[in-house]
């Protein structure tokens, strides 16, 4: 793991996202800027393009990592760090979790969101196990279930992840 940034640049960079998240609402998009830094110094921004995009994965954190990820060729941001204007969703922490992003930072906290209409925290009650009624998941094994890893397993020109 990198060292830990100061908190001069924790400062610096959570004002950067602060501004690129109030900037995309006066573009017109929602309230979330996003910034990874990776270890050789880039910045990679990324904001909320939920609405412009009809897309709902695209908040501004993926967004950042996707960006972060392309330019450098490398899905694995091990030693980046993610700052963030609000506090990351759970789609956008399992994100820099895949993205093996070292830390994250952010400023605003879930509460500041819900009360400007953005209230996750029924996805937070899901992913504790107290909420399984809202989408129910279940898993239904069919014969061919392994193949696909069987292929995987196989494939001697696999990249690992």
């Amino acid at each position: 793991m990198a060292t830990a940034p100061s908190t001069a640049e924790i400062n610096r960079f959570l004002d950067q996202a602060i501004r690129l998240a109030a900037a995309n609402v006066a573009a017109g998009g929602g309230p979330f800027g996003a910034l990874v830094v990776t270890p050789d110094g880039q910045t990679h921004e990324g904001v909320n393009h939920v609405t412009r995009d009809n897309d709902p994965t695209a908040h501004a954190e993926v967004v950042a990592i996707r960006t972060a990820a392309a330019a450098s060729a490398n899905f694995d941001l091990s030693g980046a760090v993610l700052y963030a204007s609000c506090e990351p969703c759970p789609l956008c922490l399992a994100a820099a979790l895949w993205a093996r992003v070292d830390r994250v930072y952010f400023a605003a906290d879930r509460h500041a969101a819900a009360a400007a209409g953005f209230d996750d925290a029924l996805f937070y009650e899901y992913f504790d196990g107290t909420r399984p009624e809202l989408m129910p998941v279940r898993q239904t094994a069919v014969p061919a279930s392994d193949v696909p890893f069987q292929a995987w397993r196989s494939n001697p020109d696999r990249i690992e992840y």
